[in-house]
């Protein structure tokens, strides 16, 4: 069950109870489902109870209760606990993080996306700095994958390597705005040096992953291949995953998902399943940095699975070597679809 199914599945459980008199409540268009937060457990969290509290007239603990007793029946539903003020914290059962895996290979690089298209029409104007300009096609990628239509327009001359060397699309700067377009600034703390020299992706990476109110570092590490750079360690693990795809092919086994029984399975199934949440936060509140963030933790979630995807001396490929393989096969995906959407290559061999 992927979140937009289990936010489907909360809203169902919430148009139940009005229809059965429990609740009397507006039923909301969307129910926001996340990784559970501190003191929270299982695998999704949800805070809808709180949300419809005060307009049911009922105590938020109540309103969960009266929740808890009908998301407990879906059968994509192991448990349900309630936590702090009215929690929904809710574990799927075995199948969930196959069928997540399956959707995500299923999408590819586009797993997270809108459906459709929004309609909004956005203009980003930016001021004709490195990083403003760097920011700015970034998140027009990401607006553009949840549907809106994107043009940026620099307030003055960029510089035109900025195009070529950072794989910008300035082809909107010079351009009127239009009365419907909704206008939006982009104004991040400017670079402090020039970013050209660490080339293309390690300079988008220097000026997208700080908060955009955080000073930029622009020097060598983001360059360095080891442990300590995050760059590294998610292009690494990406490679790790596409890797690990070939040497199965030559073993005769290919990824087949289905349940994972690791210790480390967990996290990782969790952070792929907040994905589509987080590129729609990221869109929303005109921050990329989340997405970059984001594929760290991805990555720090990735790489303990690893060693345990292929069979070890003389051990036969099994069902679960095959959705392992698919686990991290799935976590590549993301891994390779988020960094396209920051304007950084995810290379096969690293």
């Amino acid at each position: 069950m992927t979140p937009v199914e289990l936010s489907r599945t909360v809203l169902h459980a919430v148009r139940r109870a009005v229809d059965e008199g429990e609740l009397s409540v507006s039923v909301p268009e969307r129910a926001v489902v996340t990784v559970p937060g501190p003191g929270g457990c299982g695998d999704y969290a949800t805070s809808i109870a709180l949300q419809l509290a005060g307009a049911a007239g009922q105590p938020s603990l109540r309103v969960a209760e009266i929740l808890r007793s009908r998301l407990v029946e879906e059968p994509s539903v192991a448990d349900v606990v309630v936590t702090g003020p009215g929690f929904l914290n809710l574990s799927l059962e075995g199948t969930a993080s196959a069928r997540l895996v399956g959707e995500i290979l299923r999408c590819g690089p586009r797993y997270g996306y809108a459906d459709g298209v929004s309609g909004t029409v956005v203009r980003l104007r930016c001021p004709a700095e490195v990083r403003a300009v760097v920011v700015a096609d970034a998140l027009a990628r990401l607006l553009r994958s949840q549907g809106d239509s994107v043009r940026v327009t620099c307030d003055g001359r960029p510089a035109p390597e900025w195009e070529r060397l950072l794989g910008v699309d300035l082809g909107g700067c010079g351009e009127p705005l239009a009365p419907s377009d909704l206008d939006v600034k982009v104004a991040p703390g400017p670079a402090p040096a020039d970013p050209l020299p660490l080339g293309r992706d390690a300079a988008r990476w220097a000026l997208l992953h700080p908060a955009g109110h955080d000073r930029p570092r622009i020097t060598g590490e983001h360059l360095a291949q080891r442990e300590s750079n995050p760059l590294f360690r998610v292009r690494y693990a990406h490679a790790r995953t596409r890797a690990l795809k070939r040497n199965a092919a030559d073993l005769g086994f290919h990824p087949e998902p289905g349940p994972v029984q690791h210790s480390d399975a967990a996290a990782l199934v969790a952070a792929l399943g907040d994905h589509p949440r987080v590129l729609s936060a990221a869109a929303t509140h005109r921050t990329p940095d989340r997405l970059a963030r984001h594929l760290v933790t991805v990555a720090d979630a990735t790489l303990p699975l690893l060693p345990a995807v292929l069979p070890l001396g003389e051990e036969k490929p099994s069902a679960a070597h095959r959705a392992r393989l698919a686990l991290a096969e799935a976590a590549g995906t993301v891994l390779a679809g988020g960094l396209s959407l920051l304007g950084i290559d995810a290379p096969h061999h690293l």
